[in-house]
């Protein structure tokens, strides 16, 4: 379970008061719920990504943060209405979607004391939430290959990219410059983790990962009751606008109900219905987009190994595919252990072969070949 607190909602440094309520909560199933945590956390998959045009993202930019702290409200009441709830929270944990917030807004939300404590906590449930986000695949295929360089790096990209405020709080620059220490370790011990400090992020994230406490996300159980208030509010809509609500695009008179922008986990809790809350109908829809989902985060990765020319780049970018998903969206994505292992034995059989053909060894039968190609290609005399 992920500690709330009344204060300001920091995700890399309220991580330190998180994990040490996490190492105290845990009690007889601390070693099962660690060992569940260590391979995965509930991680990016959860949320819909959102593209922006440059022009949008500078707009968004420009705000002041008055106008940003106004936008935040607005979208906060919004997301409470249509999920037909009071407070973000439920039983300590997120109880609606908040996604759709950038982080300026969520970092507004955390720190200014007009929101109500459940809503400032929400806010920085969240921006743990993704933290963990970007860490979770980068430390998966950390403990793959031997070097944390590029879960450091991940972390860098990711308090880089937060906003104007957040980033000028002194919290802020003790994360970022433990990080910067870490890198500047990791250049001639790229196999150890750095000793960077109590501030340090990714030393925090996964001293929480070994122990249970990362997960930061919304429960099946809110996320079920979330969609189901989604669906019934679109079926609404459809009705009022005189259409019939359909799961199918090819009905020209109906109202087609669109779950592309549905997250992976508000599908998965649909697929695995452990609630009987919805109908066989929205089950195979939900499964459906949960699919094309699963298909584009695949082809994505396909597309960005060949562009990497690294030979083990597919396998990691499973690794990490995997990693960032839950157990539960594992599960209703179709996503088992197999998948992961295989991953892991491609991985290991691509990196032997390389290793054997950059050897030493193996330089004076290359040589050899590529004599004989060159003496296959001369003319006879």
């Amino acid at each position: 379970m992920v500690a709330i607190s009344s204060t300001p909602n920091f995700a890399y440094m309220n991580y330190a008061s998180t994990y040490g309520a996490a190492v105290t909560s845990t009690s007889s199933n601390t070693a099962s719920v660690a060992k569940s945590h260590q391979e995965s956390t509930s991680a990016s998959a959860a949320a819909t990504n959102v593209t922006l045009s440059d022009a949008a993202r500078a707009a968004l930019a420009d705000r002041s943060f008055t106008d940003v702290i106004t936008d935040a409200r607005g979208k906060l009441a919004k997301l409470l209405e249509e999920a037909g709830r009071t407070s973000p929270i439920k039983n300590q944990q997120l109880a609606v979607d908040l996604s759709s917030l950038d982080n300026r807004e969520l970092y507004a939300i955390s720190s200014d004391k007009s929101f109500t404590e459940d809503e400032r906590a929400a806010a920085g449930l969240e921006m743990q939430r993704r933290l963990e986000a970007a860490l979770a695949g980068p430390a998966a295929i950390a403990r793959v290959i031997g070097d944390y360089t590029g879960l450091y790096k991940a972390a860098a990209a990711h308090l880089d990219g937060l906003g104007p405020e957040e980033k000028a709080s002194a919290d802020w620059k003790a994360g970022r410059d433990a990080v910067t220490e870490g890198l500047k370790q990791l250049q001639t011990r790229p196999g150890n983790l750095p000793s960077a400090g109590e501030h340090d992020p990714v030393s925090i994230y996964l001293k929480l990962a070994d122990s249970g406490g990362t997960g930061a996300g919304q429960s099946m159980e809110n996320l079920s009751s979330n969609a189901r208030t989604t669906l019934d509010r679109l079926y609404a809509d459809a009705k009022a606008a005189g259409r019939v609500p359909s799961f199918s695009r090819s009905s020209s008179s109906a109202q087609f109900i669109d779950l592309s922008n549905f997250s992976s986990r508000s599908l998965s809790s649909m697929v695995l219905d452990t609630d009987g809350r919805f109908s066989n109908e929205e089950v195979r829809a939900a499964q459906t987009a949960l699919r094309q989902k699963s298909s584009a985060t695949m082809m994505a990765g396909l597309q960005n190994a060949t562009k990497s020319g690294d030979p083990t780049a597919f396998s990691q970018n499973v690794i990490a595919a995997f990693s960032s998903l839950s157990p539960e969206e594992r599960q209703a994505a179709g996503w088992s252990d197999k998948m992961y292992q295989a991953a892991l034995d491609s991985y290991s059989t691509t990196s032997k072969l390389m290793q054997m053909i950059n050897s030493p060894a193996a330089a004076p039968m290359a040589a050899s070949q590529a004599s004989w190609s060159r003496a296959s290609l001369l003319p006879s005399t």
